[in-house]
Parts: structure tokens; sequence; C-alpha cells
């Protein structure tokens, strides 16, 4: 506006010298014998005057009048030591160009292309806030610090979870024959709900009677955010650089052993439930599978029923550990950026929600289990943990998926579903 009025009031002061001049020159007309011959300049070109007040409007800055490239969209100064440009006009295109110019000044942009957000009348790329406030990914422990009571198996690391089992008891002997199942839980929903939680490693005393010939065979599936059995996802245990088991001796009088499985912060993952299944395999006098059997494990049978002098010791497991962290979760804000997709407060606001639930839905996932293709662990925490139903979990991502293929470099996204 004040580029304008600064045109208005040069164009006024030019006009009063101009008929000034005229005047002039028609008085003097009058004393002259023969009558004067009045050259005017030629008419300049439209392109001319284009260029001009193009100057004049965007490269007036610091005293000084530079030339305006159209072309360029930039000034070229008299002066090489201070800038004359001021603001271009704004460019309609794709990408960071305008979807359309303001109505009040053509120097900035009056809408965005999709996937980009007005920001002081620029277009500059849609980044998601912060998630912090709806859901916390990280600890404040450095990687150092983190290996390091890992490796100590501190107790600050330490989750207490509920260890339930119908199968046996901890710090009681049994017969190590059958398959034994056991669980840890959280009970989140009911006990912490405003927490999710990180597994960064699991620990088992295990004590076999003197003389045995088992050792144990350990199996571990993980809930992410609660539901059943079948909600689970097995780990990979020594599988593709995943981490292996590591026994290490106790100074007990008897056969103890700490059976620890540490995932550290490159494969840690969400938990809400352990499910552990403990077998037995036979160990030979080396401590090594027998041969013949490879590296498969044999799972032995209760050999006691047929014959009770070739029974082969007893276990008891005398504490389980789980190692990790708990990070913030706020399930109602999380409902609050859901509602905004059908509801939005503001204009702008549902395409703020859909960024921060898309930036959501990928740091959950990103945390699933290696292999070909990327869990659904979004879904569960949908699901589990804000108790949506399934056909609200699929309108959710629906709609994220029709956003994310408006966003600029936007790729295909494709996960496994674990929770129905």
């Amino acid at each position: 506006m004040a580029v304008t009025r600064q045109l208005e009031n040069s164009m006024r002061v030019l006009f009063r010298r101009a008929q000034r001049v005229v005047f002039k020159l028609f008085s003097l007309s009058k004393r002259c014998q023969k009558q004067p011959r009045i050259r005017l300049p030629r008419e300049r070109p439209q392109s001319y005057w284009l260029s001009h007040f193009q100057s004049l409007l965007y490269c007036s800055e610091n005293n000084q009048l530079g030339s305006f490239s159209e072309e360029l969209h930039s000034c070229s100064c008299s002066y090489e030591h201070s800038s004359c440009q001021l603001p271009p006009p704004c460019t309609i295109g794709e990408g960071l160009s305008c979807a359309a110019c303001a109505t009040d000044n053509h120097t900035r942009c009056g809408s965005c292309n999709p996937g980009y957000t007005l920001n002081q009348g620029a277009c500059k790329p849609m980044v998601a806030d912060s998630t912090e406030n709806y859901l916390g990914f990280e600890t404040d422990l450095q990687d150092l610090e983190l290996r390091y009571l890992l490796q100590r198996s501190d107790r600050r690391l330490e989750v207490h979870a509920i260890f339930i089992s119908n199968d046996m008891r901890l710090n009681s002997w049994f017969d190590p024959s059958w398959r034994k199942r056991m669980l840890l839980t959280l009970k989140s929903n009911k006990y912490k709900s405003n927490l999710v939680h990180m597994l960064l490693g699991v620990s088992l005393q295990i004590c076999l009677t003197k003389n045995s010939t088992l050792e144990p065979v350990l199996t571990l599936y993980i809930n992410p955010f609660g539901g059943s059995h079948s909600e689970s996802w097995y780990i990979p245990v020594s599988e593709n650089s995943f981490p292996d088991w590591t026994a290490t001796k106790l100074d007990l009088p008897l056969e103890c052993f700490n059976w620890t499985l540490m995932l550290g912060n490159k494969w840690k993952t969400f938990f809400e439930t352990i499910h552990i299944y403990l077998r037995s395999r036979i160990k030979t006098q080396s401590g090594e599978i027998p041969v013949g059997v490879g590296n498969d494990s044999l799972y032995y049978e209760p050999l006691e029923m047929v014959d009770p002098s070739r029974n082969l010791g007893y276990m008891k497991i005398n504490s389980i550990q789980v190692f990790g962290y708990s990070m913030h979760f706020d399930p109602e804000a999380i409902r609050d950026l859901i509602l905004q997709l059908d509801y939005p407060y503001t204009q702008g606001s549902q395409d703020t929600a859909l960024l921060q639930l898309l930036e959501i839905r990928d740091r959950v996932n990103r945390l699933s289990p290696p292999g070909q293709q990327r869990l659904d662990l979004f879904a569960c925490l949908l699901r589990h943990r804000l108790k949506l139903t399934a056909s609200e979990v699929v309108r959710i991502h629906a709609s994220l998926q029709a956003f994310s293929n408006r966003l600029p470099s936007s790729l295909d996204y494709e996960t496994t579903k674990l929770c129905s």
C-alpha cells in the first residue's frame, strides 16, 4: 500500500510539471513570428512501461531504482553494496508457487497447493508439529547411557509387569517336559491409561536340578497395545541379525542361569503383554545339541510317564525382569485430532490434524518388527488404547491415505494387518 501511494504522489507531481511546461510553451508561442515546431518523444511500447512500473514497484528499496526482470523475478540494482529489491510479485504454479495471489497484496500468496501451507504470504511445505503432546517416543537417556544400564540390568530400566500362568508358579519346581505358557502384562487401560511402554529386553533366572540333561527353549510373542494372543507378533530371535538369547551362569548352589534377550535401541518396540512359551531340549555333556539334530531344537516329551527311571530333572523360574521405559500418552488429545477429520475447528485445521495423525502413524509403525512389510501397529493403538471400532479404524486409514496421496513425493504405504 505504501508503494502504491508513493506512485500516486509521483504521478501527480509529474502531471503538474507537464502542465506547467505545456502552459509555458503555449505562452511563448504567441510571441513567435513563426509557429514553433514541437517534437514529442516517440510513443514507447507497453512492455517498456510495464517494466518501468515493475521496477518502481519491486526495485526501489534504499532510495535507488533498479531494473526488474520478468523472467527471473528479481532486480538488477545499481549498487552492489545495497539491495534495491522489494518483495517480488507472487507466482502462480505448482509446488512452492502460489495457488492464488492475495487479493489485497499481489506480492503475497493467498492460497497454496496441496501439501503446502501459507506462512506470512509465502508457501512452505507442510511439516507436522511435535507429536510429544499426543504420544511420546523417546527417553531422556542417551544411547550410550541406555546401553550401559542394559548391560548392568539396571533396575531403573525395569518395567513392573503382572505375571500370569496356569501352568506354573515362580520359585516353584516343575516338570519341564510339557510346554509351559506364561505371560507378563501391564494392564495399561486399567492402571496406566496415560502411558505406553517400550520394550528393551527380557531376562529370566532359570534353575535346573543337578545333573539335569535339559535346557530351556524360550519363545516370545508381543502384544504392542493389548488384545488377544492372535493379535501378537513373534520375536524372531537370532534371525536376520536379530539378537539371540544369552545364558550367564550364576554363582548359586543350583544350576542357575540368567537367560537374557536384549533388544536395545535398534530393535526396541511397543509392548503391553509378553507371551512366553517354555519348552526343553536335550543337552549333551558339552552343553550342545546332540549330533544329528543340527540346528533344530529337540522338544522332549514326558518320558517319566513311560519310564520313571529316565526322569530328566526339574526346573524353576526364580524371577522374570522386563526392561524398557514408559512414555506419555494422551488418548483424549488423539481422539480430538480424529474428531477434526469430520468437524474441523477452523479453516486448515483438518489438514493439520491429518498431518499430525500421519506423523503418529508413521512413527508408531516404524517400530514394528523386522520383516518384508511393516505391521500395522497404529491400528492396534486405535483399537485397544482408544477403543475405536474396526470400521472407524478403516475410515481413518482411508482418510490418511487419501491425504498422503495429495502430498508431494507421496509413496505407497502398505502394512500387514495385526489387530482385527
